[in-house]
Parts: structure tokens; C-alpha cells; sequence
């Protein structure tokens, strides 16, 4: 085995014994050397879930954070009580003070827990903005440039300044990974924010790999329509991806859409889900 991929955390299920999903995202990831964490869920199924698939958060070397929201974070202080210190990877501005706003709802979606918490928890954190390889073969994207027009980011998604106004976010602190593989790039996704395309166009750029073998985790498609998702598929053909794992804030109807194009190069990781190399 050179890689294997589970994933902890997720809204749906795949496997029928123990079990739980809940809306969020982590992966375990098991390399030859080190294992790691990527992402942490909403805080209710991490712990649950890894002892249901037998995977040892003790044993990870570090968790990679994709970015700041509580979904993908909720469960750092759990994991924090099993593994101590713990390196954490992240840009800077995860902790800003982040809402969702629609129609007169205001809904705070940012880290449920102060940085100075998390440190008294020996979370120690290495922010960056760069693209860097984190430990052999790994790779973290840094800041995405974001250079596909189709791509946009949520209007809803707002950010809370010092002064106490709400602008609109960003979200440059969307990060993925890379992992360099003999097949390939196996790129890992938190949600995507960045864009898909932006985020494999900026790993190619990167690396100067030529093909990624496969993608996985939260795609951020739910939210796009069909000409998207024509013009994703096509960049999915032009890199010969083998297989696309959606997650999370994919959904189900943009998952069945991109079954019926990509046909067994496509499947759902959901909790129990593995990619193995």
C-alpha cells in the first residue's frame, strides 16, 4: 500500500455497522512512513467513526486544515484530548469571525473555538500562504489564485471586520492538498471554495505533474449549474482523472449528474468510503 484514504466524516454513509454522517468533511490518510488528518468534521462523528473503522487518531502525525469553517473544524477538540501537541497546518485567517447570510438569517460559521483555546489544548499551528510540501510527497496548496471566470464565490458567505461591518468573504484561506503518488496527483478537497478547476490547475502549475489520478472530498458543485459542471467535467478529462470521490457540499442531484458523465470513474465518499493505492 502506498496510500490509503478513509474518510471519517461526511453527510452521508456508505458502510452499514457504527457509523454516523453529519455535514462536514475529514479524511484519514495513511502514507508508508506517517499517517494525518485532514480536516476534523463538525465535532460529532470524528471520534465515533474512527473507532468504528479501526483508524488511530493517536496516530497521526499532524492535521492539515483546509479552511476556517465549523464544519470542517468542529472536531479539533476532541482530537486534541487523544493527540497532543499536534502540528496544524493553515493559513493565517482561520479564525476570522465568519457568518452565513440569507434573507434576514445570520448564522456564525466560523472555528467554535478560540486559537488561544485550541493552543492551550498544545494545537500548535503553522500558518502559511505559500505553496509548500508539508512532509515527503505532500503538498499543500497555499493561497488559489482564482483565474476561472465560471467559478464564483458564495454571495451569502461574509466576514465579520474590526470595525463590525460585514464584507464579503473570500474565503482565501481555502486550501487543498496533493499527494504525489506512482499513479499520479491524488488531490484532497475540503470544499472547494477556490474553485475545482482553479484548485487542480494550480497543483499542475505547482508540481509540474502532468495527470492527477484522482480527486476526493467536497467539490462545491451543489451550488452550480449545468454549464459548470459541463466545463468542470471537461477539465476532469483533460488531466485523464481516474476518479472523482464528491463529498460533502457536492449533494446528491449534482452526484448523480456527475455519475451518468463519468460513469465508474465516479463514486460518493462518504463516511467508510476508501481510495486506496
Amino acid at each position: 500500500m502506498e496510500l490509503r484514504i478513509t474518510i471519517l466524516a461526511e453527510n452521508s454513509v456508505v458502510v452499514p455497522f457504527d457509523v454516523i454522517g453529519e455535514h462536514g468533511f475529514s479524511a484519514f490518510v495513511e502514507m508508508k512512513d506517517f499517517n494525518f488528518l485532514f480536516d476534523t468534521g463538525h465535532g460529532k462523528a470524528l471520534i465515533n467513526n474512527a473507532l468504528a473503522l479501526k483508524k488511530d487518531l493517536s496516530s497521526v502525525k499532524f492535521l492539515y486544515l483546509s479552511h476556517g469553517h465549523y464544519d470542517h473544524t468542529g472536531g479539533m477538540v476532541d482530537l486534541l484530548k487523544i493527540k497532543s501537541s499536534l502540528d496544524v497546518y493553515s493559513h493565517p485567517n482561520i479564525f476570522a469571525e465568519r457568518y452565513w447570510m440569507k434573507d434576514g438569517t445570520q448564522k456564525y460559521i466560523g472555528i467554535p473555538f478560540s486559537k488561544a483555546y485550541l493552543e492551550s489544548l498544545k494545537a500548535n499551528f503553522i500558518f502559511h500562504k505559500e505553496f509548500m510540501e508539508i512532509d515527503r510527497n505532500v503538498f499543500s496548496s497555499g493561497v488559489v489564485d482564482r483565474n476561472t471566470p465560471f467559478e464564483k464565490i458564495d454571495k451569502e458567505m461574509k466576514v465579520k471586520t474590526e470595525k463590525g461591518d460585514f464584507i464579503q468573504d473570500q474565503i482565501w484561506d481555502d486550501y487543498s492538498l496533493a499527494i504525489k503518488t506512482q499513479k499520479g496527483l491524488v488531490v484532497i478537497l475540503g470544499c472547494a471554495h477556490a474553485g475545482i478547476v482553479n484548485i487542480l490547475n494550480h497543483f499542475i502549475e505547482k508540481t509540474k505533474e502532468k495527470e492527477i489520478y484522482a480527486v476526493l472530498g467536497g467539490t462545491h458543485l451543489g451550488f452550480a449549474n449545468d454549464e459548470q459542471i459541463e466545463k468542470t467535467v471537461k477539465v476532469l478529462d483533460r488531466y485523464n482523472i481516474q476518479k472523482l470521490g464528491a463529498s460533502h457540499c457536492t449533494g446528491l442531484g449534482v452526484g448523480a449528474k456527475l455519475f451518468n458523465k463519468l460513469g465508474d470513474r465516479f463514486f460518493f465518499a462518504s463516511v467508510g468510503a476508501t481510495l486506496e493505492i
